[in-house]
């Protein structure tokens, strides 16, 4: 799940988005309302974390400016404020959902988790391609009965390559869903996780369902 974070304190971005890597989600981040508006409105995220406080545009704006431009991606919006009023506001300009800081790391990941099943209906809460299944609200996978084991950049190249199950993936199109936009690195990492995981789902079951298209890419198919 691929997370965009609107947060101006510096140390409690890079926390969040520590953690927020931990338990499986791609995570980029901005420091203004400005920015903010244009990355949500230029890229494709599961879910926006945005803090009210902002300079350039305020997390109101910010967000009466999505709702405006039909872009309907699900926003968590953060605040050192606390009173009811702020939580009305934030819900009649379009919010998905609030929290106070400081907050508790666990509730915040699981408020994304579930604004993200919710924000996308067509996703079911299991995503399964053949005997692969994959439970987002657990961060669970297993092939049939046998529980597959998973870190957490594997995990979030699964989910992403199982919602696209079918279809041909660049190498480009994966750094930009699975990994976060600061990755310089060369894209050769997509080639090495994708080893990883046939060595995971395929090998142990004597399977061949995660395919290289030379010169293209990588698909997922179902094995049944």
């Amino acid at each position: 799940m691929k997370v965009l974070l609107v947060e101006d304190e510096g140390r409690l971005a890079d926390v969040v988005k520590e953690g927020l890597v931990a338990e499986g989600f791609s995570v980029d981040v901005v420091g203004d309302g400005v920015t903010g508006l244009w990355a949500s409105t230029t890229n494709p995220y599961d879910v926006i974390v945005l803090d009210i406080m902002l300079p350039g545009l305020n997390g109101y704006d910010v967000l009466k400016e999505l709702r405006r431009r039909k872009v309907w991606t699900p926003v968590l919006m953060l605040t050192a404020k606390d009173g009811e009023y702020d939580q009305t506001d934030a819900f009649d300009l379009g919010a998905d959902d609030y929290l106070t800081k400081p907050f508790s790391f666990l509730i915040l990941v699981a408020r994304l988790r579930a604004l993200v099943r919710r924000g996308a209906p067509e996703r079911p809460v299991l995503v399964t391609v053949g005997t692969l299944v994959l439970d987002p609200s657990r961060r669970a996978v297993a092939r049939g009965s046998v529980p597959i084991s998973l870190t957490a950049r594997e995990y979030g190249l699964l989910l992403y390559l199982m919602r696209h199950a079918g279809d041909v993936l660049s190498k480009a199109q994966i750094l930009d869903n699975v990994w976060d936009s600061a990755y310089e690195g060369s894209d050769n990492i997509v080639e090495v996780y994708v080893g990883y995981l046939r060595r995971k789902l395929d090998v142990p079951f004597g399977l061949t369902t995660l395919h290289t298209v030379r010169g293209l890419g990588y698909r997922l198919d179902a094995d049944v």
